[in-house]
């Protein structure tokens, strides 16, 4: 016997939050299945969190970096990634979440998540055209960076443990991969 999972659109998603159906529970919408967030542990809350206070003072106005909070993307999926580095906007956002053309990249910090951030985000974020998507392994302390998403995977995977990278959206810009990974 082959069991058969429901799926769920993005709007029935929302009303689920609305009515408060999905309070009391940490979760996102992943290729329309509601999916379990681990707890997040200490180093992957002190990492991320200091990763994103040096990503707002290196980027200025030039982003808005956006902690643990959704992006809604054309595949039923609503992830809500550790950093999503996006279009400042302003007010639109209190419309909508971040769609693919207005994210320059995103960055999740990974311990127990890893394979989930490794497979599944690859292949979703790959294919809705997320040109840059990072993943901190936090077990190695290294910085896994794909890029140039196509047919649902990404063509560029490097993996760094320290120097400099600069983001595709922001060039001239250099980010220094221990302050992303230590």
């Amino acid at each position: 016997m082959t069991l058969a999972t429901a799926k769920w659109a993005i709007a029935e998603y929302h009303r689920m939050i609305e009515a408060g159906i999905l309070d009391d529970r940490r979760v996102e919408l992943l290729k329309g299945e509601i999916v379990e967030m681990p707890p997040e542990g200490e180093p992957h809350a002190y990492f991320s969190t200091v990763a994103g206070i040096y990503l707002i003072r290196l980027l200025g106005e030039r982003a808005m970096i956006r902690s643990a909070k959704p992006i809604t993307l054309a595949n039923n999926s609503e992830p809500e990634p550790d950093i999503a580095i996006v279009q400042d906007l302003g007010g639109e956002y209190l419309q909508h979440h971040p769609y693919p053309e207005n994210i320059f990249w995103l960055i999740e910090y990974a311990n127990t998540s890893l394979e989930k951030d490794l497979e599944t985000k690859t292949k979703i974020y790959a294919e809705v055209g997320i040109p840059e998507y990072w993943v901190v392994n936090l077990k190695k302390r290294q910085l896994i960076v794909f890029r140039e998403p196509q047919d649902s995977e990404y063509t560029s995977k490097v993996t760094l443990t320290g120097g400099i990278i600069n983001p595709l959206a922001f060039s001239d810009v250099d980010v220094e991969v221990n302050m992303v990974i230590s």
